[in-house]
């Protein structure tokens, strides 16, 4: 290679700052996937686990499969929907898609504030 050659080889970008691009437009794209999907997921599949665990007799829900029924049970791991009057089955706790209306609970005194309470009588 002519000392000419070396010039134009240098001058068209051929120099070592052109290796590092690609490996920079890689992480551009990972760190694009990870906050444009990986992310979202891991935040709807936290959601529907929290759904699960708060379920409650008297809970109208819809199963994956499109079947509306009122909660009746739960157990660890399934739950028992009533889906028409007399008629309970069975489902696994992820098998509930959604929740459409929580059956209304008492609402939770705070001990502590029952004690402080006590405590300036």
């Amino acid at each position: 290679m002519g000392r000419s050659a070396t010039v134009h080889y240098l001058a068209a970008g051929g120099g070592g700052a052109g290796g590092l691009t690609p490996i920079l437009m890689i992480a551009l794209l990972f760190g694009v996937m990870y906050f444009m999907m990986i992310r979202p997921q891991q935040k709807r599949r936290r959601e529907a686990e929290n759904m699960q665990s708060d379920l409650a007799p008297g809970d109208e829900v819809v199963t994956i499969g499109g079947l509306y029924g009122t909660v009746t049970e739960v157990d660890d791991d399934t739950v028992l929907l009533e889906v028409a009057p007399g008629v309970q089955t069975r489902y696994a706790r992820p098998a509930i898609a959604r929740v459409v209306t929580r059956a209304e609970r008492p609402e939770e005194i705070e001990p502590v504030a029952e004690e402080a309470d006590a405590v300036k009588e």
